[in-house]
């Protein structure tokens, strides 16, 4: 196996693949490698419908080896650091490859200790994350007999930002079903200052809110799990002179402060994203920020995902530091960018004319058979697909769009995203 390549990507997740594939798309020729230690490739967005019972786990998984592009060398191995300065990067059994262009799309990593207590609560039969186990998510759901049903997230950054709102309405209407909503409390726990940053997205939501009956805690940063008592320590995220006071609905919740700044809310299940980080090979490499906001993240320029220091390298995906959402559909505006401008410095050493305006979108299911779409770009502006608003409104919930998400979109990613044809 040749220790030197042209292209050499690390990571065979979504943005690996499909910039693999468009690369050999573009110039068959090409001598491109990816670096992928995993068998096993998976669809993420659909975790959130298995873990509302609504989807079969086993059709979001596909073999990495039939998704490698033809052509595109496969090397099964993992990436351990980066010399940069040699255009190198260090394998755990390969040893060290060299290459002409870098692109760094590992995706990021669960931080299980990033709160105190998780780790352990996970082990119990009451606490689920989808971005862990869907599976176990549905169990949860559909065994559940009433009480307090919490629904929270980090303060870190996360793939999905919508992710965990999402289960949220869905197990909601779930209770609804199995008759136990009239003796649960539905509560939703977010270190942000709204439910959605985005207008006209964000009134949509609010109203879903309101109509399903949903506890709003906002400035909730969750920062332990007390497993044994099931309580969870928020951490208000806003200064209030003179300290915290508890809400007209504490008693209700059961809800206590601790101290002036931590609120504790009892519950009777909990659903969580974890907190998340880049892998620890980019998050202690020079190819990462190393101070400031978005320290241990890729450090890119936000529209050319050229890398800032080191021209031949990229970062592309959840990897890189961008300030927008971190989800397939910003990897799918992403790809084309990256591949432009390395085919472009391959012929005369510039960049490509194509910028990346931080597309993303967030496919928001509001119940079964119900969902908004939400696409925006930098600064948190609406940036809907033109043709599909001069059929829709899709910051409305809509039973096609539900359509969309549970048929057309895995359709389009098996089919289109991987082969690099979109």
């Amino acid at each position: 196996m040749s220790k030197h390549h042209q292209i050499l990507i690390i990571g065979g997740g979504t943005a690996g693949i499909m910039s693999a594939a468009q690369f050999k798309r573009e110039n068959s020729k090409l001598d491109v490698a990816i670096i992928e230690p995993a068998e096993t490739h998976y669809y993420q967005p659909a975790w959130t419908l298995v873990g509302a019972g609504t989807y079969d786990m086993d059709d979001t998984a596909r073999r990495m080896s039939g998704l490698i592009p033809h052509g595109v060398t496969w090397i099964k191995d993992k990436a351990l650091n980066f010399d940069p300065d040699q255009n190198t990067v260090k394998t755990e059994l390969s040893g060290a490859i060299t290459y002409d262009y870098l692109i760094v799309a590992p995706g990021l990593q669960m931080d299980l200790d990033g709160i105190e207590g998780l780790r352990e609560a996970l082990e119990t039969d009451s606490v689920c994350s989808n971005y862990l186990d869907p599976e176990k998510t549905w169990d949860i759901i559909k065994n559940f007999k009433g009480g307090n049903a919490l629904f929270t997230q980090p303060a870190t950054p996360i793939k999905c930002g919508g992710a965990p709102q999402k289960i949220m309405y869905l197990a909601e209407e779930h209770f609804q079903r199995s008759g136990v909503r009239d003796k649960t409390e539905v509560i939703y726990a977010t270190p942000g200052s709204v439910i959605f940053g985005v207008k006209p997205f964000k009134a949509t939501m609010e109203e879903v809110v309101r109509r399903k009956n949903i506890h709003l805690k906002t400035f909730y940063n969750p920062v332990k799990i007390d497993s044994e008592n099931k309580k969870v320590h928020f951490r208000y995220m806003q200064q209030k002179e003179g300290g915290c006071t508890l809400n007209e609905d504490s008693d209700v919740l059961g809800e206590e402060l601790e101290g002036d700044m931590t609120f504790v809310v009892p519950y009777d299940m909990l659903h969580l994203a974890p907190p998340q980080s880049a892998p620890d090979f980019v998050k202690n490499s020079p190819l990462a920020h190393q101070e400031g906001p978005s320290k241990g993240w890729m450090n890119v320029d936000i529209n050319t995902l050229q890398h800032n220091a080191y021209k031949n390298v990229f970062g592309l995906g959840d990897v890189a530091a961008l300030p927008t959402a971190k989800t397939g559909a910003a990897i799918r505006k992403q790809a084309p960018v990256v591949v432009a401008n390395i085919l472009h410095m391959m012929q005369d050493g510039q960049l490509d004319q194509k910028q990346y305006e931080g597309y993303s979108s967030c496919p928001l299911v509001t119940g079964y058979g119900k969902m908004v779409l939400a696409e925006f770009k930098y600064d948190n502006v609406r940036d809907s697909d033109p043709l599909l608003s001069t059929f829709m409104d899709t910051s409305k919930e809509k039973w096609s769009l539900w359509v969309l998400k549970k048929y057309g979109l895995p359709w389009l990613y098996w089919n289109r995203m991987m082969k690099g044809k979109m």
